[in-house]
């Protein structure tokens, strides 16, 4: 019992620190996109620039907006938080003290809650810009999950198993982007659609909605909506990395490497698509999830799970 405890508080701090520097690589990588230097004051190179931030927003004045309802305003940044860690407990590691056998039921279901995070902070602001911002990521949100949804039967039916551990041994001889392209690359536009980044930041439009959702956000609560947010971005990443170019899941240091550098790749991929990108029309990212991906998702699924069949009978 109290090696799981320590293996988990330790898997936090190490998700903590992850998401941290993410956010220094999302800095500098935007800013050598934009040819510019990015941070580099703060020690050498910059490094120690998530530290200094970190510092700076937990020891500033929390904001107690006057006309805001306070108890959702306060638990909407927590729930967001411990949301984000929770999916964490999905990483497919023979180390891991808790084993999902239905690890895809598990993760829809923490996935569909976070929702509820934004609709609190949205909603308990008392701000017609948060409120608006709310509403826009909420709508978002779920339109995306019915086509995430979906495309996460793909790997279920070729693999037959609701575990992220066997959906990765499974791709020892051939991953599975190979025999789904065209399904993998409408599973990384849900997952950028899914955690509200640009080109379908919506929630947070600047020019729109002043910063959206968490306008009235200030200190310890900006930055528990934005660990959630990050830390979301990585799981996407690692979840990414899984479906679509698992691999062994022997205990080598080799594999292992491996197997961070494509979950790297695909939270880098994140970072690249905001610099390459102008923000879509809210109008065209909705028709592109309900008119493009649901129907290609229902064909390709009808498809699949006729081959499936066939295959095992």
């Amino acid at each position: 019992m109290y090696i799981s405890i320590i293996s988990t508080v330790f898997t936090y701090i190490c998700i903590l620190l992850a998401v941290a520097f993410f956010t220094l690589l999302e800095r500098k990588g935007l800013s050598y996109i934009q040819i510019r230097k990015g941070p580099n004051k703060v020690g050498f190179m910059g490094l120690p620039q998530p530290l200094a931030d970190a510092a700076k927003l937990l020891t500033k004045e929390i904001a107690k907006p006057t006309m805001a309802n306070y108890s959702p305003y306060f638990i909407a940044p927590v729930f967001s938080f411990i949301l984000a860690l929770l999916l964490w407990q999905l990483y497919p590691s023979l180390y891991s003290c808790s084993y999902f056998k239905w690890g895809i039921l598990f993760f829809l279901c923490v996935s569909g809650m976070n929702v509820y995070g934004t609709l609190l902070a949205g909603w308990a602001s008392n701000s017609k810009y948060a409120l608006l911002g709310s509403l826009r990521a909420i709508a978002q949100t779920i339109s995306y999950e019915v086509s995430m949804a979906l495309i996460l039967l793909f790997p279920l039916f070729l693999v037959g198993s609701f575990s992220f551990i066997e959906i990765k041994e499974s791709q020892e001889f051939i991953w599975l982007t190979f025999l789904m392209i065209p399904v993998s690359l409408m599973w990384f536009v849900t997952c950028v659609a899914e955690t509200n980044r640009a080109p379908f930041d919506f929630a947070e439009g600047e020019s729109e909605l002043v910063s959206g959702f968490n306008i009235e956000y200030g200190a310890a609560g900006f930055a528990l909506i934005f660990l959630a947010e990050y830390a979301n971005i990585l799981v996407m990443s690692l979840l990414s990395a899984l479906l679509f170019f698992g691999g062994s899941s022997m205990i080598l240091i080799e594999s292992d490497l491996a197997f961070m550098f494509k979950v790297l790749f695909f939270a880098f991929a994140f970072i690249w698509v905001r610099g390459s990108y102008p923000r879509f029309r809210y109008d065209l990212l909705m028709g592109l999830t309900w008119k493009g991906f649901l129907p290609a998702a229902l064909s390709f699924l009808l498809l699949v799970a006729s081959l499936s069949s066939y295959l095992y009978y």
